[in-house]
């Protein structure tokens, strides 16, 4: 029975018809499960002829207050997901993150026997191009849960409590697409997180955040990989294009290369292609080095990049996200100590096989990746686009000269660690 279900669901989904239907999970392991639900129990380990189950590591037991994971398989597309939290059983505290670690619902209290549902929109894709074409990975990305057959979700918390799982194709939500580098990507692993993997849960279920962003990269080679063809084989009319570059494309050498040669020909491009989508293109400026001059100012090391991105918003009439302004702001009202907490500064064995210091000034811890997300969506909410009336209400109105406060911050890591620097700097 579940087997048909899932199989229906994958084959209208695919032929994009209204007899796709709604895949529901009951992870209780009551022994009545709800009606019209698939029973997982504990020992439901995925598996492609399956469909679903835990993934990557075992399930919930009903009391261990560990992470896990759930996964199913579905095809590219955007998908309503609701999650009931709680426990008859025991009090709970969740947080939810979809694929490599973009969050969507973060520490989300239940008392014993409450249940509390939670919805999102989770963006699934692979590398399929076409039939003869897949977009060039990096190593590291291969097998990702970014480019993968399944749509994955991580329970976590300090006590990770889940009853049921709705998932169904959400094909009419605008999808906010993010084309980047290292300062925006989803990192499957902790400690280093991209703003646009905090980006989700400012959202809600009102918009899907696609992330198409990987380390090191400039603009002109995500074009080359094929990321954008790819979103564009997704993208629709009332969609958004996200184009943030510079930290990269600056120290490209040689002929053609340069702020107002070939960095303002590819953004030209994201421009151009994202508009004969019907979608609306956004430019954001390269978000600041924690680099501060004697009078602890924050030097701006990005040269003619974004003035020369701020100049082709004027031009073209796109809309600027101005981060080169907005982390300076961030930063500097942090101080020079306290602003560590927005990169990821460790001393050696603050994480499992991290035998050196990190002191890393690029890439952003969870809080700051947090912090820059809230600007965007802030940024996002005072504009006249339709996308702004989607961040929610308390998403908006952050001021980065008024940062939060990052001993406040309650972040549950997720198991997977790799300490290695992403590409780029």
């Amino acid at each position: 029975m579940k087997t048909i279900a899932l199989a229906l669901l994958l084959a209208a989904v695919a032929a994009n018809t209204p007899a796709a239907q709604t895949l529901r999970f009951d992870l209780t392991g009551a022994k009545t499960p709800k009606e019209g639900y698939i029973p997982v129990g504990q020992n439901n380990l995925y598996t492609d002829s399956a469909g679903h189950g835990y993934d990557f590591t075992p399930g919930w037991d009903g009391r261990s207050d560990r992470p896990y994971f759930f996964s199913v398989a579905v095809p590219d597309g955007n998908y309503r997901v609701r999650v009931t939290l709680g426990s008859k059983k025991s009090a709970g505290s969740t947080t939810v993150r979809a694929e490599a670690r973009r969050m969507m619902a973060e520490n989300i209290p239940t008392r014993k026997g409450e249940l509390r549902e939670e919805t999102f929109i989770v963006s699934k894709r692979d590398d399929r191009v076409n039939d003869k074409e897949r977009v060039k990975l990096k190593p590291r990305e291969i097998g990702c849960m970014n480019w993968d057959g399944k749509l994955t979700l991580e329970f976590n918390g300090a006590a990770p409590r889940v009853s049921y799982i709705e998932i169904e194709p959400a094909p009419e939500v605008p999808t906010v697409f993010l084309c980047g580098n290292s300062t925006v990507v989803d990192n499957q692993a902790e400690p280093y997180t991209g703003w646009g993997q905090m980006l989700p849960q400012f959202f809600g279920d009102s918009v899907a955040v696609a992330n198409y962003a990987e380390s090191g990269l400039t603009a002109s080679v995500f074009l080359s990989q094929g990321r954008l063809k790819k979103a564009l084989t997704q993208m629709k009319p009332g969609d958004y294009v996200v184009v943030e570059f510079g930290h990269n494309d600056q120290k490209q050498k040689g002929p053609g290369s340069g702020a107002y040669y070939n960095y303002a020909y590819a953004l030209k491009q994201f421009i151009d292609n994202a508009r004969r989508k019907g979608a609306t293109p956004i430019l954001v400026t390269p978000t600041r080095r924690r680099d501060f001059d004697t009078q602890g100012r924050v030097r701006d090391t990005h040269g003619d990049y974004p003035a020369a991105m701020r100049e082709i918003a004027a031009r073209e009439g796109v809309f600027l996200v101005d981060f080169q302004e907005l982390t300076k702001t961030l930063i500097e009202a942090m101080g020079l100590e306290e602003s560590k907490k927005l990169f990821v500064h460790a001393p050696a064995g603050t994480y499992e096989g991290q035998e050196a210091d990190i002191a890393d000034n690029t890439h952003f811890s969870n809080f700051g990746a947090r912090e820059i997300a809230r600007i965007f969506a802030t940024e996002v909410s005072r504009s006249n686009l339709p996308l702004a009336r989607m961040v929610k209400p308390d998403a908006a109105g952050f001021d980065p000269s008024e940062p939060d406060d990052p001993d406040k911050y309650t972040y549950h890591m997720s198991p997977f660690v790799l300490t290695n620097k992403p590409a780029g700097n």
